[in-house]
């Protein structure tokens, strides 16, 4: 690329015309379903569009492509605003890895966090995977939206006390008028909120409400409407014919060219985003539907183990269903090149995971993205319960991996999702030349502490011990890094913050509490016991891991020396209960990697295979269709012999001859 000072005049003056004519030849039919954001520039004019020309909500979701939980919510986002319809609302997403100036001026701490727009103006917001609350503050946003999207005229008012009070007057009129309008900051009408409460309030006196107008109208809010879609031709004809402000390419100053090089950028960008495809198509490809017969194996996890177990039992024809939101557990959140794998060399954790999900599709594996909260083992077959449904299944193999410790300290479960975190692969970005905390001695708090090194002005690594036990190479790579210190028999005794500063328009909830964000840390050493704060802008907690099985409670036996962990048979994968088999972290409670898991994922799915062979349990969907074609073609001859098509077509003996000699 190039700077505009190595550009002649006559050169940029044939890039601008170009630019020029492809910016008055865009137009868009309609806008997308969840729409991609390029640049801030992008942003502010969405939200500056809606707010003056369709009142719509807008509802935005900043995420990054190495965030597992951002992935799971990913296809709830897009599914949400298919329900929600583009009529009522806008769906926005930021990736915040390439738009650094968006994720500051709207103070991102973790991910994903979904924020609420209405009037151009942060209406709420809120961080974290919670489905259930991205529902019902995007119903609660549309019914703020349509009851704002009202306006009681001068008019309407005066016609309606001629009706209901005649003998009040012009002056009088206008005085309620002006009161209402004073209600509404900013604006020379008596609309909105105002305009309801007036409204409610003469109803409740004369028992009838005056008639109140929509602002918007219901065609400016659909997408593809006249006024949306061919507002850009029409401002481009303006521009081209009519407007005494066109800027004159001869006589314009070379900052005058780029400036309006700049906005003609813009248009053309804006204009792809409102052409672009949805590029979600692969998200539902292989996805799970639910038939007559019981699934001959279900997978719980989407880790090494969950898709090493659905790439072998795909490939003996099992047609595995896999059920995991999205995320690959813990190697999804590995930002560090995965080095200790056999084959694979400069590969990332997300990468390594959305590998093994490409291969076992294409083996016939199929995915269903929820989360597992049950499972009824007391009768045959067996059921898996998720969020949204329920799966009979003859066996099962769980691999639903480990999840992250927390610390208990003060402050550390008020702050998630405002500075604190467990993954710095999916909010390390967000603290771009900001000083960071990592706590932790073992393998996730180095490889935290090294992602974090490479966007982070100053990575503070803190150990309770005066080594690491974490392996040699990745412990020398964190010592030898500049940015990176240390401070040896040192524990974390609490994190401190402050409320988040709101901006002028911004609604607050004065009955709640209002959020923190991470501004110091209180640490301890733990030989002086001297304490001592330390300013942060975030706290990254890399503990270890506990199993995630507490769905089994009840159910499977678990290990009486290592609690939470399944406990199996022998040296198989077979549980306390027949036809439930464990593999990966879940039931390894020495080793645990990436190696091992998928290891025994294989072997979790061939003692599933031997298990259904044994119990004579096989495709009962191909049987049934077997058996019925078999029963159907055991039809007695005469009764075979007795059809005749052509009689049946039409009953002309000598059709049958007919067709063969025109044939």
């Amino acid at each position: 690329w190039f700077s505009a000072a190595q550009l002649s005049p006559s050169i940029m003056l044939k890039i601008f015309s170009w630019i020029l004519v492809a910016a008055t030849l865009a137009f868009s039919e309609g806008r997308p379903l969840v729409r991609q954001i390029r640049s801030a520039n992008e942003f502010d004019r969405l939200l500056k569009k809606h707010a003056t020309e369709t009142g719509l909500p807008v509802i935005v979701d900043f995420y990054s492509d190495g965030c597992g939980p951002c992935r799971m919510m990913a296809p709830i986002f897009k599914k949400l605003a298919e329900e929600v319809g583009q009529d009522k609302a806008v769906f926005v997403k930021v990736d915040t890895n390439s738009q650094h100036e968006l994720s500051s001026k709207y103070q991102i701490r973790s991910l994903p966090t979904f924020v609420f727009f209405l009037g151009g103006k942060k209406w709420n917001q809120f961080s974290g995977a919670g489905e259930g609350q991205l529902k019902q503050m995007t119903q609660q946003i549309i019914r703020q939206s349509e009851m704002d999207n009202v306006v009681l005229s001068i008019d309407n008012l005066t016609s309606y006390y001629k009706e209901v009070e005649p003998s009040k007057t012009g002056a009088d009129i206008q005085t309620v008028y002006d009161k209402c309008v004073g209600m509404v900051k900013g604006s020379t009408q008596c609309m909105g909120a105002a305009a309801n409460q007036l409204a409610r309030r003469l109803k409740k006196k004369y028992k009838k409400a005056p008639q109140l107008d929509k602002i918007f109208a219901d065609d400016a809010r659909k997408p593809g409407s006249a006024k949306e879609s061919n507002k850009p031709q029409e401002e481009t004809k303006k521009s081209s014919s009519t407007r005494p402000d066109k800027p004159n390419l001869q006589l314009a100053t070379k900052e005058q060219l780029m400036e309006e090089l700049e906005k003609r950028l813009d248009v053309e960008r804006e204009q792809e985003a409102e052409n672009e495809d949805d590029d979600d198509e692969t998200e539902n490809k292989n996805s799970y539907v639910k038939g007559d017969f019981p699934e001959r194996v279900v997978i719980i996890g989407g880790g090494p183990a969950g898709m090493s177990a659905a790439i072998y039992a795909a490939r003996a024809g099992l047609v595995p269903v896999v059920i995991a939101p999205p995320m690959g557990g813990q190697l999804q959140g590995k930002g560090v090149d995965v080095e200790n794998y056999p084959g694979l060399h400069n590969m990332t954790g997300p990468g390594v995971v959305s590998a093994m999900r490409t291969q076992a599709a294409s083996f016939g594996a199929v995915f269903e993205m929820d989360q597992v909260v049950a499972i009824d083992a007391s009768s045959r077959p067996l059921v898996v319960k998720t969020n949204e449904t329920s799966i009979e299944t003859h066996s099962i193999i769980v691999a639903t991996g480990a999840e992250s410790k927390w610390l208990g300290v003060p402050g550390e479960y008020e702050m998630r999702g405002g500075g604190v975190s467990t993954c710095a692969t999916c909010d390390g970005a967000i603290y771009r030349g900001k000083d960071v905390l990592v706590v932790g001695g073992g393998d996730s708090a180095m490889e935290d502490a090294l992602v974090l090194a490479r966007t982070s002005r100053k990575v503070t690594l803190i150990h309770r011990r005066d080594s690491f036990r974490a392996s040699k190479v990745l412990a020398q790579r964190v010592i030898e890094h500049p940015s990176i210190t240390i401070m040896w028999n040192t524990v974390l005794n609490q994190i401190i913050g402050e409320a988040i500063q709101t901006e002028e328009g911004d609604i607050v909830d004065m009955d709640q509490e209002q959020p923190k964000l991470v501004k110091a840390a209180k640490i301890m050493d733990i030989n002086t016991q001297e304490e001592t704060t330390i300013a942060v802008d975030a706290v990254f907690i890399a503990i270890g891991h506990t199993p995630t099985t507490q769905f089994l409670a009840g159910i499977v036996e678990f290990d009486e020396e290592h609690p939470g962990y399944v406990k199996t048979v022998g040296r198989s994968t077979k549980t306390s209960v027949a036809g439930i088999f464990a593999a990966g972290d879940v039931s390894d409670a020495v080793y645990r990697q990436a190696i091992t898991s998928a290891g025994s994922g294989a072997a979790a799915a061939l003692d599933a295979e031997r298990y259904l062979s044994e119990e004579g349990l096989g495709n009962e969907a191909a049987e049934f269709e077997a058996a019925l074609m078999a029963e159907l073609m055991d039809e007695a001859p005469e009764e075979r012999i007795s059809y005749n098509a052509y009689i049946d077509a039409g009953g002309k003996v000598n059709m049958k001859e007919s067709l063969a000699t025109e044939l």
